[in-house]
Order: C-alpha cells, then structure tokens, then sequence
C-alpha cells in the first residue's frame, strides 16, 4: 500500500522538535515508574492494564493510582482541545509556547512536591499521588496539543503504531526513507530519554529529573518554535 502523500509536509524544526519531546516522554515515565509505583503517566496503555490487574486483586496493584493517572490525563487532554479550539487563528510558534508553559510548568511544579517529600523507589503511597496527577495532566495536554499538529508518526508518547509500521513497511524503499528515518528516530529518541532519566533519578533523584524534564520541553520548544519554517507552516 502507497503511503499517503502529504499535501503540506511538517517542517523539519517541528519534526526535531517533536522528536526531542519523545525522549522526555521516556524521562517523565522513568520517574514515574522509578519513583511514584507502578504507574505510567506518560502513556496510558499500561495504566489501564495494571488497574485490570488491581481489579483482580493482583498483589502490588492498587487502583487509585492508575484512576488518578487515566483522569489526570483525561482532564489534560480536554483542557489543551478547549484551548487549541479557542486559539485556531493564532500562529503555530505561540500555541506550541503556550503548551510549553502549561506543560513545564505542570512537570516544575511536581518536582517541587518532590523536594518537598521523602521518597522510596517504587512506592505508590498518599504523597506521590500529587505527582501522579500532575505529570499525567501535563502528558494529557501535550498529546492532544501534538494530536491536532497532525504529524504522521510523531505523537511523542505512542510507540506501538510507530513500531508496527517500521515491521510492515521494511520491504518499501521508493520514497519510504524519510519516514522510517523518523520512525526509527521517535523510538530511539524514547528510548534514550527513558535512560537518561533512570540516570537521572538513580543519582539526583525524583526532583531532578522532573526539573530536568521541565526545563528541556521549555527550552527546547523555545529554541524550535521562533523557526522561520514552523512560523511559515500551515497546517
């Protein structure tokens, strides 16, 4: 099957843009599993299997966190669509700023929650669940923000779809390069995020990593966002 042809292409910035937010989707999970239980809050997928699990009565699973975790994200999601629906007329470079802020300032603000309490890996106790609910509402507002840029194989948090077109379009060659280049990139950017905040986490801790975290999506749309391409793009 020909894979469809896009009638106005994203531009590169906003592709390495969107690659580097993949690998902070791997450090916001490695915090999360690390150091707030069993529990994603960058992708959703897990939290809805373990809380079947938590159903069942499996031992070391608890339903509030994954509740907690699928809401959060939820209201994240509804809240950026409410506000990328209301700003549809202005510029791509400020509704990508806008998300940044909201997003960094939510992933700050759980790093504060955790200089403010003593942690233990892999506890899912009362005070980690502010963390829970802040992290999963800022990946809930990034996915929606990045869902309505419609960029193909870039969601920066989903690797199933991603993974499963790299399989099945291996035999291709014409014109199939550029996508397997960003393909391949999304996986290995999420790959090489979830190692460098397992680093992070395992020697600065909780706070750190989610600092860290904050400050690259910031700093990192900033960087990308003012580029004469993205400025230029019509979606």
């Amino acid at each position: 099957m020909a894979q469809p042809v896009l009638a106005n292409p994203a531009p590169a910035p906003l592709v390495w843009l969107l690659l580097l937010l993949s690998a902070t989707t791997g450090m916001v999970d490695a915090a999360s599993i690390l150091g707030m239980g069993k529990v994603f809050t960058a992708n959703m997928t897990g939290n809805v299997v373990f809380l079947g699990f938590a159903a069942a009565g499996t031992p070391g699973f608890v339903p509030l966190p994954y509740l907690l975790a699928l809401g959060a994200f939820m209201l994240g999601a509804v809240t950026a669509g409410r506000i990328g629906r209301a700003s549809r007329l202005r510029k791509l470079h400020h509704q990508l700023m806008v998300a940044a802020v909201i997003e960094s300032g939510l992933l700050a603000l759980a790093g504060l929650f955790a200089l403010s309490t003593a942690f233990s890996a892999g506890e899912a106790e009362a005070r980690v669940l502010p963390m829970i609910a802040l992290t999963a509402g800022a990946m809930g507002f990034r996915n929606a923000t990045v869902r309505q840029l419609k960029v193909p194989d870039l969601t920066t948090t989903v690797l199933t779809l991603t993974i499963t077109g790299i399989a099945a379009d291996a035999h291709r060659a014409e014109g199939a390069a550029p996508v397997m280049r960003t393909r391949l990139g999304a996986v290995a950017m999420v790959l090489a995020g979830a190692t460098f905040g397992a680093v992070l986490f395992a020697r600065f801790g909780m706070a750190a990593t989610l600092f860290t975290t904050a400050a690259i999506v910031l700093l990192g749309t900033l960087a990308f966002a003012r580029h004469p391409h993205i400025i230029a793009w019509q979606r």
